[in-house]
């Protein structure tokens, strides 16, 4: 996989198919308490090196769908994973808050 990025649009159309990811939120606990994605699993930016054996095992089954806020962290998530041989992963442009005005206004904004 070459892009570092996919649009909420895209990850929907990937899980309105069927196709199999793992939707991985690398905000904060506070974060994730205030809203989330269905189905996400919170692994917070900076726990992600100690989690870096789990998330390879993981993009061997599955693409991983990393997403943030805004898209910031998430993209930085995914270029270090990258860059430690992980290739089966993604960032979500523009974070939950895009998910929230694009896909799903369910979702609250903050």
């Amino acid at each position: 996989m070459t892009e570092l990025e996919l649009t909420p649009q895209q990850i929907e159309a990937k899980r309105a198919a069927g196709e199999s990811m793992c939707l991985i939120d690398c905000r904060e606990p506070e974060e994730w308490a205030l809203c989330r994605i269905e189905g996400a699993n919170l692994l917070p930016m900076h726990s992600t090196p100690a989690h870096l054996q789990q998330l390879d095992a993981q993009a061997e089954e599955t693409l991983l769908v990393v997403y943030c806020h805004h898209g910031v962290r998430s993209l930085n998530v995914v270029s270090w994973l990258r860059a430690q041989g992980v290739d089966n992963c993604v960032s979500m442009t523009g974070g939950i808050d895009r998910w929230s005005r694009e896909i799903d206004p369910a979702v609250p904004r903050y």
